[in-house]
């Protein structure tokens, strides 16, 4: 491949909670059929980041890796049948894209259950170990490997690579769990737990479906504040009200009935007992956000009493990707994406960016390479 260096700069966790390492990480020298070899231009960081490089998460990780997974690259050489996008658009180099993680297609949760975010045999992002082939699997390097059964979708030229890369991970997520919910009605009052990067977009995607009215629950007021400009209709915040006080403002809007649907985006567990509390008899409540090894006390018995359908959405494929950046390009006049963007940073400072993420200090960073 003619024009690319043998290797690629990359931030690597080699101990959990010990300073990322700058790295130099081979470049496969060929590429396999339907794979790709991108130039990494943005990879923003995800609380996900945070929580694998401190060794939290529930998800297995193959140390040594090249952290970062929300990332956007340059196509700079194509495999073999590798011309085409998930979506069907045509590719070429020079091209922007976003891809997922893998799915084998062929076992129980790929064909039968039609689940492929289940897949048993996935590869993923940021978890695989970089010492062997392809290297580059992860988004806070200079260069990244599309693998050939990783789904990848092509970026819409008005869509720039910040909110590209957040499209990639927060907000896949988020089109995933609306998905996995339903429809919103007209009449349907949405409560969002939690207003960090997935609490903003999901609270911007109720409001664009129809919803009656959407609550925003959370801290601190800058998120919080935030959340109104993305169209939330009432603020409820953590640090200025009890549990009981929410969930009465929550029925006082309702008839006294609670929440038609209810979307957790915390990552705290303890947020979970009180999404089952506002929410109305006959609710749905979708849990996107728990993905740590915290755990809490719940009563099951509201769950039956109240006769409640509760969800888990977890990732999401090609089809949430693409929804995330259609979103996006249509919307981008219309809702403030880019003050979610905090702060931006050079690889080399990738450490300064982690732990000022780690101390809720950021939003939603950017390493720019």
């Amino acid at each position: 491949m003619n024009g690319i260096p043998s290797t690629s700069r990359a931030a690597v966790v080699r101990e959990f909670k010990a300073p990322l390492r700058i790295e130099e990480v081979p470049i496969p020298k060929e590429l396999e059929p339907g794979a790709i070899l991108t130039k990494i231009e943005t990879c923003s960081i995800c609380g996900t980041d945070v929580h694998l490089w401190q060794g939290s998460l529930a998800l297995k990780v193959d140390l040594p890796v090249i952290i970062g997974h929300e990332m956007v690259g340059r196509v700079v050489a194509l495999g073999p049948g590798a011309d085409r996008d998930s979506i069907g658009q045509d590719l070429r180099v020079g091209d922007r894209i976003t891809w997922t993680h893998t799915s084998c297609g062929s076992c129980y949760f790929c064909t039968v259950a039609r689940e492929p975010t289940l897949c048993q045999h996935s590869r993923k992002y940021m978890y695989e170990c970089m010492e062997v082939f392809p290297h580059l699997l992860g988004g806070f390097a200079e260069y990244g490997y599309v693998m050939p059964d990783s789904g990848r979708v092509r970026v819409p030229d008005n869509v720039p690579n910040e909110l590209a890369s957040m499209a990639s991970c927060a907000f896949r997520s988020v089109m995933n769990a609306f998905d996995v919910l339903g429809n919103v009605g007209t009449t349907d009052v949405v409560a969002i737990q939690g207003v960090g990067p997935l609490g903003l977009l999901a609270t911007a995607v109720a409001k664009i479906k129809g919803a009656r009215r959407v609550v925003a629950i959370g801290a601190p007021d800058a998120r919080l504040n935030l959340a109104g400009q993305f169209g939330a209709d009432e603020l409820l915040s953590i640090e200025r009200t009890s549990h009981e006080e929410r969930a009465e403002k929550i029925r006082s809007m309702t008839e006294g009935r609670g929440a038609d649907i209810v979307m957790e985006f915390t990552g705290h567990p303890k947020a979970f007992a009180e999404g089952l509390d506002i929410a109305r008899r006959g609710a749905s409540y979708v849990v996107v956000g728990q993905l740590g090894q915290g755990e809490t006390t719940i009563k099951p018995a509201s769950i039956v009493s109240k006769n409640l359908r509760v969800l888990g959405s977890f990732s999401g494929q090609a089809k949430a990707y693409w929804k995330a950046l259609d979103f996006v390009s249509a919307q981008i006049d219309h809702i403030p994406f880019q003050q979610m963007i905090s702060n931006r940073y050079k690889l080399d400072e990738v450490n300064t960016a982690m732990t000022r993420m780690k101390n809720y200090e950021e939003i939603k960073p950017l390493i720019e390479l």
